[in-house]
């Protein structure tokens, strides 16, 4: 679960240094990532 949240962050950190330098394609590619975290996380919690 630990292990989860801290690829979580690090993906929310770097969809933010994404959106700051107009990297577009990559920024919707990390939020994809953390969706797939948030999913992974609400099914290990329940």
């Amino acid at each position: 679960m630990k292990e989860l949240i801290k690829q979580y962050e690090t993906a929310k950190k770097k969809s933010l240094k994404f959106m700051k330098k107009g990297q577009i394609n990559k920024y919707f590619d990390a939020l994809i990532e953390m969706n797939h975290y948030k999913k992974m996380i609400t099914v290990s919690a329940n």
